[in-house]
């Protein structure tokens, strides 16, 4: 789903990172010989297909943008971007009040009940495409996998962990499905589908002080986030990815999907939604956050925090927080040498004499761009997001 480029997510076969696009059009009079996604007809399009496969159909440059009703892979415009930055200048011009600003931050979870009171789980569709984006979801549901602990952050209405559930075929698989909203959960248990020797539902926030009920640290092989980072403040990023360090582990991964920056829900959003870059409250009281992905890859890697802003005493008091809260701590070498081997494992400095915390592991990190086309009205609308996998380091024990 992410754009071809060697740093981006791992793809399914259909559409490897490394291939350029290939258009087989030797006979385009018959519809038998074009590709499946440049096909109208169908019984021979990708509508088809079954999981259906992302991220197939580039527009090229003599292409026809209003033939189909999505592309894959395009970047916006000049003309796009510069309508984007005026839309930024507004947005910041007419920012959401005081008064709002603190009643939308106060009692989050209220306004997200709220939500999910309006809007069940009919809303959302199933993410039927977790497995082919994910592949370690295909590994720990497989038969015979062995005992495996999965815990999805910011379940929803299970449109998640049902459709995982429902693929499973490991006996010893335990999904942990958790949301701050008491309402959503109801969701999740009041369905049919529920299956309490396979799945349990909780109420908890991941930037909260607490485990979910059941989990212990070092306990879970996969946590999902989907479209669930987005939601937080950012100052809540850095205890939200502590919560997730300690519940992983060594050598579990982190499956993440969001909002990217210049998506088409950010151009959109109007004045009096605006409460600091890139973060804003919706019509319906929900927060959302737009991320780029060298941001994403500085707060995963926990080179976000860096030690020059802080006093020394500070420093000090940080490194003695880091051993404190059970965060891996180890010593780096002087030299070039060292601090370049520190980069590449995406490790963050937190004292000045070269002490190293580790966080994750960025094992792919991409952007997944469409263009959405309404060919009746001529429009082009840019959805962007990013996705990524993050490992904890450690041996992989238990991990497959």
């Amino acid at each position: 789903m992410a754009a071809p480029d060697t740093s981006a997510l791992t793809l399914p076969s259909a559409h490897p990172e490394s291939s350029q696009p290939e258009v087989m059009l030797q006979a385009a009079d018959t519809p038998s010989t074009l590709l499946p996604h440049r096909s109208h007809d169908p019984n021979n399009n990708l509508k088809r297909s079954d999981p259906f496969q992302f991220g197939s159909r580039y527009l090229l440059p003599d292409d026809n943008p209003y033939e189909f009703n999505a592309w894959d892979h395009v970047e916006p415009s000049a003309e796009d971007l510069a309508r984007f930055e005026s839309q930024l200048v507004a947005q910041r011009a007419a920012p959401v009040s005081d008064f709002d600003r603190n009643r939308f931050n106060g009692d989050p979870a209220k306004w997200w009940n709220r939500f999910y009171a309006n809007n069940t789980s009919n809303f959302f569709k199933d993410r039927k495409w977790l497995q082919q984006e994910f592949p370690i979801l295909k590994d720990v549901t497989r038969k015979g996998a062995g005992k495996k602990v999965l815990l999805e952050v910011g379940a929803g209405a299970g449109n998640t962990c049902f459709p995982i559930l429902k693929e499973n075929e490991n006996e010893d698989l335990m999904i942990y499905a958790c949301d701050f909203s008491p309402k959503a959960i109801d969701l999740i248990r009041g369905s049919a589908a529920y299956d309490p020797d396979h799945l349990q539902a909780d109420v908890w926030d991941v930037a909260s002080s607490t485990v979910p009920p059941g989990l212990e640290e070092g306990m879970v092989d996969v946590v999902i986030m989907v479209f669930i980072f987005s939601a937080l403040q950012p100052t809540q990023w850095e205890h939200a990815v502590r919560n997730i360090w300690k519940l992983l582990k060594p050598g579990g991964e982190v499956c993440f999907r969001d909002y990217g920056r210049g998506d088409l829900a950010q151009v959109r959003l109007k004045k009096g939604r605006w409460m600091e870059e890139n973060f804003y409250i919706r019509g319906d009281g929900t927060r959302v956050y737009f991320f780029d992905k060298d941001e994403l890859r500085n707060i995963w890697s926990g080179e976000a925090l860096k030690p020059n802003s802080l006093t020394s005493q500070e420093n000090s008091g940080q490194a003695k927080d880091n051993e404190d809260s059970g965060i891996a701590v180890s010593r780096a070498t002087d030299g070039a040498d060292g601090e370049d081997r520190c980069s590449e494992v995406g490790k963050r400095i937190s004292s000045s004499k070269g002490r190293i915390e580790t966080l994750f592991e960025i094992e792919s990190l991409g952007v997944d761009r469409r263009l959405l086309i309404n060919r009746q009205k001529q429009l082009k609308m840019y959805r962007c997001w990013m996705q990524g996998r993050f490992r904890k380091p450690g041996t992989r024990d238990g991990v497959p």
